[in-house]
C-alpha cells in the first residue's frame, strides 16, 4: 500500500435534529481494504452516501486522490472513480443482466463502449457467478443474484474506490465463503475498498484496518484485532459473547 487515496476530515451530516455523522475523520490508503463497522443507526451508510455524493455534508471535507469531492453530485463523483453497492440492492429492472453491467462501464470512471463493453460485461458476470446469464431479464433474478449483478456493475467502471454496503448480508454459509473469497480476489487486484459489514468473520479475514462508528461518531480506528478487542467497541457493538 502507498499513500492516502481518500481523506475524510471532520465530515458532518444532520437531518433536522438528528446528527447522523458527527465530525468523522479517517483516511484510506491506496490498495487498502477498510472495514467500517458499528451498530445499526451508527451512521455507516450515511458516511458512504457522503463519500459517493448521494448526499452532501453540512461541513467537513472529503478528498479523493487530492481532489475535493465533498459536495459534488453523485455522477461527478462516479466519474472521478467512486463506485458502490447499496444496502438495499439497486438494479435497472427494465434492462437485461448484461445491459446493467454495461451501464456501469459506460457511465463510470473508465468508460468503455461497443464490443469492449460487451466483453467486459461477460467477464465480470463470470467473475461474480452469473456467467451464461447475460441475456436474463433483471427482474427474474433472485435477491442474491441481484447483489452479484450490482457488484459486477460497480466493477465495470474500474473504480479507484469501491464502496460495499453490507454486500455479504443475506448470503447462506456456502455463498458467504464464496463472497468473502470474491472480495479478497478483488482486493488482490489492487482495488481500494471500504466495506460496511456486520459479518465479523469477513471483517477479521479481509480487512487491513477498521473504523468503528457509534451514534455518528468514530470510537475506534486501527488494527482489526486490537479494535475488535477494545472494551468500548465490544460495549457499543459486538456484545459480551464476542469479546
Amino acid at each position: 500500500m502507498s499513500g492516502s487515496l481518500l481523506s475524510v476530515s471532520a465530515a458532518r451530516r444532520a437531518f433536522g435534529g438528528l446528527v447522523a455523522v458527527n465530525d468523522v475523520s479517517f483516511e484510506v490508503k491506496d490498495g487498502e481494504l477498510l472495514g467500517l463497522i458499528g451498530p445499526n443507526g451508527s451512521g455507516k451508510t450515511t458516511m458512504l452516501n457522503l463519500i459517493s455524493g448521494a448526499i452532501r455534508p453540512n461541513s467537513g471535507m472529503i478528498v479523493l486522490g487530492g481532489e475535493t469531492i465533498s459536495g459534488l453530485p453523485a455522477h461527478r463523483v462516479a466519474r472521478l472513480g467512486v463506485a458502490r453497492t447499496f444496502q438495499l440492492v439497486r438494479v435497472l429492472p427494465t434492462l437485461s443482466v448484461e445491459e446493467n453491467v454495461t451501464a456501469g462501464g459506460v457511465f463510470g470512471h473508465i468508460r468503455v463502449w461497443g464490443e469492449d463493453a460487451h466483453k467486459l460485461a461477460h467477464a465480470l458476470l463470470e467473475r461474480v457467478g452469473l456467467g451464461g446469464r447475460a441475456g436474463t431479464p433483471t427482474g427474474s433474478l433472485t435477491y442474491i443474484d441481484q447483489k452479484r449483478l450490482e457488484l459486477a456493475r460497480a466493477l465495470a467502471s474500474n473504480p479507484r474506490l469501491l464502496l460495499l454496503d453490507e454486500w455479504l448480508a443475506g448470503l447462506n454459509p456456502s455463498e458467504l465463503r464464496i463472497g468473502i473469497q470474491l472480495i479478497r480476489d478483488i482486493r488482490n487486484d489492487g482495488r481500494t475498498i471500504i466495506m460496511v459489514e456486520h459479518v465479523m468473520d469477513a471483517i477479521r479475514s479481509l480487512c487491513d484496518r477498521v473504523v468503528v462508528m457509534s451514534s455518528g461518531k468514530t470510537i475506534a480506528d486501527g488494527d482489526v484485532g486490537a479494535v475488535l478487542s477494545d472494551p468500548a467497541v465490544i460495549r457499543a457493538y459486538l456484545g459480551g459473547e464476542n469479546a
